[in-house]
């Protein structure tokens, strides 16, 4: 998914943990945001920003790091990449008329380079965001509860209870933001109760329940 935002003045805006990495075009500057355990706080400012965001699991082998090294990270691409590629790349989005079109293009190449995504990801991820268990999701891969936390660190940047527990607050926050009372949305996504939903929000989110509903 591409994204883009143009700063609007002074400020700061919460960017909510999703089990993804980004890669971001800002002035002159590519840089990967690694994947949040919880709220990370972002000036606003007035720059322009653009990002690829990719799916849970997927960046690790586009960009040849796992995901736990960049845990609640922002770093330059350099540090991950070759200096010279990673200039080489800053320089097509630099240059171009649509820096949107530019950025995909980078991220396209990149995934092209690199090894074809483990099937297996993508199955853990759909797993864990369906509330199956860590024992049954292991099995039904062929794989010991320690190989699948291991594996699960590397993709995801976290194991694979909190990776379902960032998922759930992610489809919880949709809910709530839609306008659902909050005791409803516990019940809907499998909280135990809604103090169990407060909880996951304020520690995930860095906020309560009510600041996000509209209204």
């Amino acid at each position: 998914m591409v994204w883009q935002r143009t700063g609007g003045g002074a400020g700061q805006t919460s960017v909510f943990p999703d089990g993804c990495m980004d890669l971001i075009w800002t002035e002159g500057t590519l840089m990967v945001a690694g994947p949040d355990s919880r709220a990370a706080r972002v000036r606003a400012g007035a720059a322009e920003f653009v990002g690829v965001r990719f799916a849970p699991g997927a960046a690790p082998a586009v960009l040849g790091v796992p995901a736990v090294e960049l845990l609640d990270q922002r770093v330059d691409l350099d540090t991950i990449v070759p200096a010279a590629t990673a200039r080489a790349l800053l320089d097509r989005v630099d240059n171009s008329p649509d820096r949107v079109v530019a950025l995909e293009s980078v991220a396209v190449d990149l995934a092209a380079a690199a090894p074809s995504p483990d099937p297996l990801l993508t199955d853990i991820a759909g797993a864990m965001a369906a509330g199956e268990s860590v024992a049954h999701t292991a099995a039904r891969a062929g794989l010991s509860a320690r190989m699948l936390h291991r594996r699960s660190l590397a993709a995801f940047g976290y194991g694979p209870k909190m990776l379902a527990r960032i998922l759930r607050f992610q489809r919880a926050l949709e809910t709530i933001r839609a306008g659902t009372p909050a005791a409803e949305v516990a019940a809907l996504h499998g909280y135990a109760d809604q103090a169990h939903l407060s909880r996951d929000v304020r520690d995930l989110g860095g906020c309560t329940v009510r600041s996000l509903q509209p209204g």
